[in-house]
């Protein structure tokens, strides 16, 4: 299946391919070249256009999934523009949500400052915010004391914890999927991994005591909806109890050891790794102890929720064959090199990045410099604590000058690895974890 590039030099080559992929070829190269062949490889004649077009040969192109634009064509150096935030790419600017190039995302520990956003309605202003009036509300049926908590009272009356935990938008890698999906067109950089400092969200549920029939638990932020309708909520959603009781979820007022960036929930939030960021509620006000599922803005198929089996592309899925989504699946990140640099022959090169698997920890890492035909194994570490992606590392050595393209592909616990192409096509576009891959030019 083809890749589709983030960028407008290419942006629709994927649907035209699937229509017409003799209208994709002279859109993208600007005249007449072979179709693909039956065996899915491109033509010499397409071969050299696509040569020319990226600086060189590429030696393993025999080995290229048809139809498929490289790498170094669907580069974006689009300029960061949302204050408070370091060479994001904006995709929406009401609500804002802005993604992060995957160089940026090179260090251990995910800096505030290039911590992706992700909002569904419009932030409290700022100015509005008064952390030492701040209140957190916790009710709900299955509730049996309800209680209200200032942010002053957390801190004094609950443990503290600190953990690193990966947070990623539910539909990261959106802009892949053929047909396309509605909603904010992410391509790698909905994803980061901070340390978040708290409280466990399951002493403050059992301080308000929880009832046997507690199922679940949703959250309700200061958050406005778009339309400035008061009585509409942006989104509130929840995790059932046994995700709310796990060690790792918090009630956040600080990441990576300072006040959480304003974009990102300040003053306070849930944390709830591994699972879509959508769980993580920001610019937290309440919670309730449910005892049914959260019924809440954004809990009804098909947001937040794929088909039960799989289906063909395009298709129209009833909302009784949804389920919602719960652990993200196993995903990678090349964050070294930078796609599209310029490598010299016979230099090994190193390369980088995270792994992650939701709920979930990677067994293994392995690299590509042939378009997944062969791969060597990268060194993969263990997570600094639950829930935290892994740092993974290896060198790679190329043969002849050329084009190449570094993929990455990740291994969980459970034997599941990443996709080489786009997985099963759902009408919402989430949970898109095909390999990522690098542009590098050999000379």
């Amino acid at each position: 299946m083809t890749r589709q590039p983030p960028d407008t030099r290419t942006r629709g080559i994927h649907e035209l391919y699937a229509e017409d992929p003799d209208a994709a070829d002279r859109k993208l190269w600007g005249r007449e070249v072979d179709p693909v062949t039956r065996r899915g490889f491109l033509k010499r004649s397409s071969l050299l256009a696509m040569a020319a077009a990226v600086g060189g040969s590429i030696p393993f192109a025999d080995r290229m999934p048809g139809g498929l634009i490289p790498a170094a064509l669907a580069q974006s150096d689009e300029p960061f523009t949302l204050e408070g935030k370091e060479g994001l790419t904006v995709l929406n600017d009401r609500p804002i949500n802005a993604e992060t190039p995957p160089h940026l995302l090179d260090d251990d520990v995910t800096p505030g400052k290039v911590m992706f956003v992700r909002n569904n309605g419009i932030p409290p202003a700022m100015e509005n915010i008064d952390v030492d009036a701040w209140q957190l509300e916790v009710g709900g049926e299955s509730c049996e004391n309800p209680q209200s908590f200032s942010i002053a009272d957390l801190k004094e009356r609950f443990e503290h914890h600190t953990y690193q935990l990966q947070v990623e938008c539910g539909g990261n890698g959106r802009s892949e999927y053929v047909p396309s999906a509605s909603g904010n067109q992410w391509t790698t950089g909905a994803v980061a991994c901070p340390t978040f400092t708290g409280v466990r969200l399951r002493d403050v549920l059992e301080a308000c005591g929880i009832k046997d029939d507690a199922v679940y638990i949703g959250y309700y932020g200061a958050d406005a909806h778009a339309s400035g309708d008061p009585n509409k909520d942006p989104i509130s959603r929840g995790v059932p109890m046994e995700k709310a009781l796990e060690d790792e979820s918090l009630i956040a007022w600080a990441m990576n050891g300072e006040d959480i960036p304003y974009l990102n929930g300040h003053p306070l939030r849930v944390v709830c790794g591994g699972w879509p960021g959508s769980v993580s509620g920001k610019w937290l006000q309440r919670i309730v102890i449910r005892n049914q599922k959260h019924d809440g803005t954004k809990m009804g198929a098909p947001s937040y929720s794929v088909p039960k089996q799989p289906v063909a592309p395009g298709s129209n899925v009833p909302e009784e064959d949804f389920v919602t989504i719960q652990s993200m699946p196993v995903k990678s990140l090349v964050t070294f090199p930078k796609s599209g640099i310029d490598h010299a022959l016979g230099e090994a090169m190193e390369v980088r990045g995270h792994a992650w698997a939701g709920d979930l920890t990677v067994k293994e890492m392995h690299v590509s410099i042939d378009f997944g035909a062969t791969w060597q194994k990268a060194e993969l570490k263990e997570p600094p604590n639950r829930l935290a992606w892994q740092r993974w590392t290896t060198t790679v050595e190329f043969p002849e000058p050329g084009y190449y393209e570094v993929w990455a592909k990740a291994t969980d616990e459970e034997g599941r690895a990443q996709p080489m192409v786009v997985p099963g096509w759902n009408p919402k576009g989430y949970l898109n974890n095909a390999c990522h891959r690098i542009a590098v030019q050999v000379a």
